[in-house]
């Protein structure tokens, strides 16, 4: 990294800020942000990297302007404007006069620090519908950018390969011949995914997207999930796969320690895309982004000292510890979950999604969605009788098993989640299995019926529309024999995962805490 020196910017900017309250500073490896009152000035440093150069005024203003553009596409109410920092006839420093430039700035409008999704990440405020909006939120962001054929694929992963190795070397975090080990490991993991990428770029799935996706990068702003800080100084990296642009925020969440509300967002994404059957890819690329981190947050501590310094090198050692651990190797598995409703098939699916596979865990397929979705309406709606009909319920299993046969050709594992009481369709979803060469297992849940009446009365903003009558038909149902492996539906999603695991090493042991 070179740096030229700002500190009269700065100094300059502080002035500027004067009389608005407390100044608060952060510094980024790229930027100097300064906050107070309800403004923030945000000033590229003169920096270069491997990735960018910022080393001059013109270049630091047309990042400025590219940055306003890009980032007013998720959060227009964030960014205000670009000012110029312009030097005035007796040499004073002025904000957007006629002198030469010297500088370049971002006025934002500011919002609480507390806010951004790390912290709440961290501090346990950052729940499941917050998580679930922000899929939402993505997948619409995604389907309006622009598609370019002309990035992305097995070429553009290459590149970036090449640059992470060359930034890796550079920051010093490990020896040359760990880098060159983890180079050839991406490789390798990329000679297997070369077709199925540059496949994605042919279908238009390569979009200009945000290329920085990391959670200090969303805030909730005005109660609503907002990336904003999208990467505006290179075209190509932001011109990506858009499952790339979403490993990022999911590696995010991994590394925090928040395995549930990876998968959960993972999950809700491919809900609403059509994305699904390249679930395989997402550990290769969680790992790209991982050794992003890793070489950025090393580049980080070279300029910080004492505890900030080693407490960055930690951090960076995390990174690339995640990224070995996505690039593990585990059998292709499909766990079917069943049993009447009110069961919690869809909470233990969800409790043990994580878990099963390298992160962020398995593909969660649910007769309950599918069938909203089949139908052109929200999870949340309720359909009416006809919707529950012999045929539309086989169709719905069908495309159950077809959406659970694409993720396990693609090298996802796979849950699926439905009553699952007839015979045929047990039989069919092993053979599915079979079929794909995966690990099967079975799970049939039972309780009283009693207890899962209650469940049912109980359920608010659920995609099922089970009633207590629905139940009653099941319960008369003759389900045949079951030979899936029975379980009590009363004990805790947990100790249930548990025991699904257990079978074999299908994934990460789970944290106890």
């Amino acid at each position: 990294m070179t740096a030229a020196d700002q500190s009269d910017t700065v100094a300059f900017l502080m002035r500027l800020l004067a009389g608005e309250g407390r100044i608060e500073r952060i510094d980024t490896h790229i930027s100097t942000v300064l906050m107070a009152g309800d403004r923030v000035l945000k000033l590229k440093r003169a920096v270069r990297f491997p990735f960018l150069d910022f080393t001059t005024p013109e270049r630091r203003l047309a990042a400025c302007e590219a940055e306003l553009a890009v980032n007013r596409r998720t959060a227009p109410s964030l960014y205000r404007r670009v000012h110029r920092i312009t030097r005035g006839p007796d040499g004073d420093l002025v904000l957007d006069g006629p002198g030469p430039l010297v500088d370049a700035l971002v006025e934002m409008r500011r919002f609480p620090q507390a806010d951004l999704f790390d912290r709440m990440a961290c501090d346990g405020r950052l729940t499941p519908a917050l998580v679930a909006d922000l899929a939402h939120r993505l997948a619409g962001f995604h389907a309006a950018a622009p598609a370019s054929r002309d990035h992305g694929g097995a070429a553009a992963m290459a590149d970036l390969i090449a640059l992470n190795d060359r930034s890796l070397r550079a920051s010093g975090l490990v020896p040359d011949g760990e880098a060159a080990a983890l180079a050839a490991a991406f490789r390798a993991r990329l000679a297997r995914h070369a077709a199925r990428l540059d496949a994605r770029r042919a279908a238009g799935r390569v979009r200009r997207c945000h290329g920085d996706l990391t959670l200090r990068n969303i805030c909730l702003f005005e109660g609503v999930p907002t990336p904003f800080d999208a990467l505006e100084f290179d075209e190509d990296l932001a011109t990506t796969d858009i499952l790339y642009d979403l490993a990022f925020v999911l590696m995010d969440l991994w590394h925090r320690g928040r395995p549930g509300l990876a998968n959960l967002l993972f999950n809700r994404y491919l809900d609403e895309t059509d994305d699904a059957a390249d679930a395989g890819l997402m550990p290769f690329l969680m790992a790209l982004r991982a050794v992003i981190r890793a070489h950025v947050s090393a580049s980080q501590a070279s300029d910080a000292v004492g505890e900030a310094g080693a407490a960055l090198r930690r951090e960076a050692q995390a990174y690339l510890s995640l990224a070995r651990e996505l690039l593990a190797e585990f059998p292709a598995t499909l766990v079917a979950i069943g049993g009447f409703s009110g069961t919690g098939k869809s909470t233990l699916s969800s409790a043990t999604a994580p878990w099963l596979g390298a992160p962020p865990g398995a593909r969660i397929v649910g007769s309950d969605r599918i069938r909203k979705r089949l139908h052109g309406v929200s999870p949340l709606t309720r359909l009416p009788p006809a919707a529950y009909a012999a045929e539309v319920s086989e169709a719905v299993y069908a495309a159950l098993r077809a959406q659970a046969a694409g993720v396990l050709a693609g090298g996802a594992p796979v849950i699926v989640d439905a009553v699952f009481d007839r015979p045929a369709e047990r039989e069919a979803v092993a053979a599915l299995a079979a079929a794909c060469g995966a690990a099967f297992r079975g799970v049939w849940l039972e309780a009283p019926v009693a207890t899962l009446g209650g469940r049912i009365a109980a359920r608010r903003d659920d995609p099922s529309d089970a009633t207590p009558d629905i139940l009653a038909a099941q319960a008369r149902r003759d389900c045949g024999t079951i030979t899936w492996r029975r379980l009590d539906a009363r004990l805790a999603p947990e100790t249930l995962r548990a025991m699904i695991l257990a079978a074999d090493g299908a994934g990460p042991a789970p944290d106890p805490a």
